[in-house]
């Protein structure tokens, strides 16, 4: 058992599913960056550790619970078949519909709240939210973000201690980061707008893969996933434009002082 479990094969996958799910953690660390901002600053390290904790321990018991139910979750729960939409409805195309559209409200809110006007002699920052809150929030798109990664690491093995090890590994390394992106986000706030950005992005590929899981159809036309590969693309592309942008400002601000 133990000789099977530290096999070429099995290693070689482990050192897989770990890059996978950190790199699809990276959407969950985000959440939770933003989430725990917006409790009292003395409390946010630990909202984003425990943040982070909750997303472990979840994906874990999710990943025991999936193995055991994942017929459960793909059996049909309703048929939708009319001119305008149809498409088979089941648990698992429920959760990632229900993940997308939440994302796409919070980074547009987020966004408006960025560009609103405030009124003058009035504090417009939004309310603070309790410790509680925001971690109930947080464990509700934990549940959302732990889906995709549970479902990624499926198909790849079929063996539980490693995907367990794989979240584990890959759930410390996020522990690791979540100091230094919420530091870099608060050094550099501009960059803020772009991780609300990348979180569109990211609920707008929930929405698609939930959609084509579903398999939706709008006036007979499928709605098709977006590709992993076109989501990371645009998301390096947004970036990239985003460092760019910011060093010809800085430039231009320099020239501008020197002639000055």
């Amino acid at each position: 058992m133990i000789g099977e479990l530290f096999s070429i094969n099995n290693l070689t996958t482990l050192m897989v599913l770990i890059a996978l799910e950190t790199v699809l953690g990276f959407d969950n660390l985000l959440y939770i960056s933003i989430e725990a901002k917006r409790v009292d600053p003395a409390r946010e390290a630990m909202v984003r550790r425990w943040g982070i904790i909750l997303a472990i321990v979840l994906r874990i018991v999710l990943l025991f619970v999936v193995l055991q139910l994942i017929a459960m979750f793909q059996s049909p729960i309703a048929h939708v078949d009319n001119a305008v939409v149809s498409g088979t409805i089941t648990g698992h195309s429920l959760i990632v519909l229900a993940g997308g559209i939440f994302l796409i409200y919070t980074a547009v809110k987020e966004i408006y709240h960025m560009i609103g006007t405030p009124d003058l002699g009035h504090d417009d920052k939004p309310a603070r939210r309790s410790v509680f809150t925001a971690l109930v929030w947080i464990t509700i798109m934990n549940l959302i973000f732990s889906f995709d990664t549970v479902l990624s690491a499926i198909a790849l093995t079929d063996n539980f201690i490693i995907m367990a090890i794989a979240i584990v590994v890959s759930g410390a390394l996020m522990v690791i980061m979540a100091d230094t992106v919420a530091t870099f986000l608060n050094k550099n706030r501009m960059y803020e707008v772009l991780g609300l950005f990348v979180l569109l992005l990211v609920g707008v590929m929930l929405m698609s893969e939930g959609g084509h899981i579903a398999h939706l159809a709008f006036f007979g036309y499928p709605i098709e996933p977006m590709a992993k590969s076109t989501f990371y693309f645009v998301m390096v592309t947004l970036i990239a434009v985003e460092i760019v942008q910011t060093r010809y400002q800085r430039r231009i601000l320099a020239e501008k002082n020197g002639v000055q």
